[in-house]
């Protein structure tokens, strides 16, 4: 009686949302009361979860959108995720050999956060969408962490990297948890799922192709990668790419494959600067695409709440007509072999019998075979047309209400769904030539009385006279050229044209083309570019205007 009670008080909280005014924020409230009245109660009736899928909790609809990173070791997974914030983060570590062997969470701060969160700790957070983790033992939590640090980038979105996959048979078993099973679960739950492959081993191990075959049924979120592109030439490229289709192609089994994006995604020079267009090109696109996620996060969870319903809806039929078919005192075990046998003429004829159903939304026939081997079928329950009208409903009606109402282009693009900071800041910036801090190398000179640049600027004016300055300065289109010249990738020459152009008119002068070769000297020589200009390199000649209060950056030139 309290149970039905406690069902009637939920159903009118969700008429109620419903009956409200629907905004890009109750979408999420209302997905959540949908799938806790209407979807939540069939999938238990059938043991869903312990077929397909964890049930879904509140955190699962409150988490920011996510970004999985998936490649063999020394591919640069965890370096692209230095390169999108622009700055290191707890734990990170960068090798040629095996570094990563955890799967870490790189998320934003919270005031009550440390640095570094053990996975026993982020599957007890009720805040975060990791709970069901915890199925997968000890063994996998002490290799699982959450990474904390205070970056625009990820105020809108977390990114998730994975240990490198190696290859052999002797790494899966070493590893002592599924390693593809948890790669299934990140890949239900998170908005993106990029691929990285180096263009130096294109060869996909045993492991990896495991893993990749956890990610069918999500080839709408796969974006492909093909990194270090830089270090081959023209003519290597173009081969280097066609085997690298050659071999996703036999991986995934499909005429079609997800985009792949090319380019070297890290701040060091180019080996080989002839393909700079086609790299800046091709990062322009990835991250516009990335950029595109908090927007469309609210879509994306319907979409989700959609697939998951038509699952979970086949998966009762198909759990019903094994009830149906299995004896109730005699020969039981006999029949449930002979009932697994011949699920596939199962699955045909409720095909037949509802052809609403299409084949693409029944599970797989094989692993729904080794599932069931270990089910005691005398716990399945027959059809109940209630609950699936109920979902019938859902899909039909309700979700199709909400997809009317949420925020779709530019309407969805708010302040607060804008990603910045990092990488990102190169995309969408045409207040440099280059648009479409720490270290030693920042602080030499500190506290010196002579400007430090001056010991070379002699030098830098000599270069700067060849550009032909108009009236002491020189358009952006020349100096760019010459700061091209560095083969630093156009993220870190815009990062130095933003610093170098103290006055924010699109142009230099000799001081400030001075100050931005000097920026560059520093970065060839292994050191990070400054966040913000250090005073001691402002040149004497600009210091009057840099204050606080000096104007923003326009945002006009080309």
């Amino acid at each position: 009686m309290v149970a039905l009670q406690k069902f009637k008080n939920l159903k009118a909280v969700f008429q109620y949302y419903l009956s409200s005014p629907i905004t890009h924020e109750n979408v999420e409230k209302q997905l959540k009361l949908m799938y806790k009245t209407k979807l939540k109660p069939l999938e238990e009736h059938y043991q869903f979860h312990d077929f397909h899928s964890t049930r879904l909790d509140d955190a699962d609809f409150d988490a920011k959108p996510m970004i999985l990173l998936m490649g063999q070791y020394s591919t640069g997974k965890t370096t692209f995720i230095r390169y999108l914030l622009g700055n290191d983060f707890p734990g990170l570590r960068i090798g040629p050999e095996p570094t990563t062997d955890k799967f870490t969470v790189v998320m934003n701060r919270d005031e009550r956060q440390r640095d570094i969160i053990p996975g026993n700790a982020l599957v007890m957070d009720p805040k975060l969408p990791f709970k069901p983790l915890s199925r997968f033992g000890n063994t996998f939590l002490n290799r699982f962490q959450g990474s904390c640090l205070d970056s625009p980038v990820l105020r809108n979105i977390s990114i998730v990297d994975t240990p490198g996959v190696l290859s052999g048979e002797k790494q899966r078993v070493d590893r002592g948890y599924d390693f593809a099973g948890v790669t299934e679960w990140f890949a239900e739950r998170v908005d993106r799922i990029i691929l990285l492959f180096d263009a130096h081993k294109l060869d996909i191990s045993d492991e990896f192709r495991r893993s990749l075959e956890a990610l069918r049924g999500h080839d709408d979120k796969i974006r492909i990668i093909l990194n270090k592109a830089d270090m081959v030439n023209h003519q290597e490229l173009m081969r280097v790419y066609g085997g690298l289709m050659w071999s996703l192609g036999k991986v995934f089994n499909s005429p079609e494959m997800s985009q792949v994006y090319i380019g070297s995604f890290w701040d060091r020079p180019l080996r080989y600067d002839i393909n700079r267009r086609l790299f800046e090109d091709e990062k322009n696109d990835l991250f516009r695409d990335l950029l595109s996620l908090p927007k469309n996060a609210a879509m994306r969870k319907v979409n989700d709440l959609y697939k998951r319903a038509r699952l979970a809806k086949v998966h009762a039929y198909i759990i019903a007509a094994l009830q149906t078919n299995y004896p109730r005192f005699f020969g039981k075990e006999s029949k449930k072999v002979e009932l697994i046998k011949n699920l596939g003429a199962i699955y045909e004829k409720i095909q037949r019998e509802h052809q609403d159903l299409p084949p693409g939304d029944f599970p797989e026939l094989k692993r729904m075979q080794e599932i069931l081997i270990h089910k005691d079928f005398s716990k399945f329950q027959n059809l109940n047309p209630k609950m699936l009208e109920a979902v019938d409903k859902m899909l039909s009606d309700d979700i199709a209400k909400l997809m009317a109402v949420i925020p779709a282009g530019d309407e969805a693009n708010t302040e607060e769904d804008k990603m910045k900071g990092g990488a990102f800041d190169s995309v969408a910036d045409n207040s440099t030539p280059f648009g479409h801090g720490r270290g030693e190398g920042a602080d030499a000179g500190s506290g010196e009385s002579e400007w430090i640049i001056s010991r070379e600027k002699e030098k830098y004016d000599k270069i700067f006279n060849s550009l032909g300055p108009v009236d002491g300065k020189v358009s952006g289109s020349a100096a760019k050229s010459e700061m091209l010249k560095s083969k630093l990738p156009n993220s870190a020459l815009t990062k130095i044209w933003l610093l170098s152009d103290i006055d924010k008119d699109g142009m230099l002068d000799s001081d400030e083309f001075a100050l931005a070769m000097h920026l560059i000297g520093i970065k060839l020589d292994g050191h990070d570019i400054p966040e913000e200009l250090p005073s001691h390199l402002v040149p004497p000649s600009k210091r009057d205007i840099c204050d606080p209060a000096f104007l923003e950056p326009e945002t006009n030139f080309k």
